[in-house]
């Protein structure tokens, strides 16, 4: 079977791959994709690269296709992934610091995340929260629950 996606270096990126793994002062996931980039353009099928540099063929695969597709700075940086967004904007986490602080309900010596996660959606501050993002933002501001 053919491969789709042939990568065909020119003189320049060669020059600039070639740096990049002999100076060995770029990050290891850098260097490795230089290195499937180079054996690539020498003609090695995606198997002998695999073998020689210990990784999965499938990989060898998804960076021939990034190079063809996006172009050697896209492949050699990597997919730049977005920030997730935050579960609870400052308003309902100031709710969450007040509601930590305020005297625990009726039964209870004190809050617990469930019972604070609980407590924030029956309010209606959020529609579903996890005990974890509770915890996660009581963390952020140096707060325990504990005594």
């Amino acid at each position: 079977m053919s491969k789709k996606h042939i990568v065909d270096l020119t003189a320049e990126e060669r020059k600039k791959l070639i740096a990049v793994v002999s100076k060995g002062r770029s990050k290891a996931l850098v260097i490795r994709r230089a290195h499937i980039l180079l054996k690539s353009d020498e003609g090695k099928t995606d198997d002998e690269i695999a073998e020689m540099l210990y990784i999965d063929p499938d990989t060898v695969q998804r960076m021939r296709k990034s190079y063809c597709l996006l172009g050697l700075e896209a492949t050699l940086a990597g997919k730049a992934y977005p920030k997730p967004e935050p579960k609870l904007n400052e308003n309902q986490e100031a709710r969450l610091i007040a509601l930590a602080c305020s005297e625990p309900p009726a039964g209870w010596a004190r809050w617990t995340l469930v019972l604070l996660a609980q407590q924030l959606v029956k309010d209606g501050v959020v529609a579903s929260i996890s005990p974890e993002s509770v915890r996660l933002v009581l963390k952020k501001t140096n707060l325990s629950l504990g005594e």
